[in-house]
């Protein structure tokens, strides 16, 4: 078995792991833990919940930016990665914001489809990814996320949400925190 066919199968796995413990914390949350106060963040555990889940929604654009990027010449990348970083600030307003409406927006039940359908999608396009399109890397902007790294890779990319996800899930202060 290749390095990538294994990374697909691992990269799957976690990410079907991943959806089965969205909905068992959906599942059995009250509307009172929803609402309850999470561990180390300003938001609710219904808030973090879609924070979680727009990391895997935020592959789809992240992986045309690097196809685009990882086609050009290596400075282009990093001129672009050193631009996002400047704009931190702003990109962390909006990643406070977001989930403020969007939990509200989507509610639990919504949510949990929206992880499906995400995870869903995810799962085909990984499974129709060319071998050689794997090792495509891009600079990104690291002071964005603890999980980017400086060069990532279109594997790394697949793995990244479930990083993302299980960092924030010990953040839920839900009964059902596993």
């Amino acid at each position: 078995m290749s390095e990538s066919a294994l990374d697909r199968k691992t990269v799957h796995e976690e990410m079907e792991r991943a959806r089965t413990l969205f909905h068992q914390l959906l599942d059995h949350a009250t509307e009172t833990d929803l609402r309850g106060p999470t561990d180390g963040t300003r938001w609710t555990n219904e808030q973090l919940l879609f924070h979680m889940l727009f990391g895997y929604i935020l592959i789809r654009p992240l992986l045309v930016l690097l196809r685009t990027f990882g086609r050009l010449p290596r400075g282009a990348g990093r001129i672009f990665a050193r631009l996002l970083n400047s704009a931190t600030r702003p990109f962390d307003v909006v990643n406070y914001l977001g989930p403020l409406g969007g939990a509200k927006v989507l509610g639990r039940r919504r949510m949990g489809k929206a992880f499906d359908h995400v995870i869903a999608d995810l799962h085909r396009r990984l499974d129709a990814e060319r071998e050689s399109d794997l090792a495509l890397s891009m600079h990104y902007p690291t002071r964005w996320d603890p999980y980017f790294r400086d060069v990532m890779t279109i594997t790394d990319l697949y793995r990244y949400p479930t990083q993302h996800f299980d960092f924030h899930r010990r953040q839920l202060t839900l009964t059902c925190r596993r």
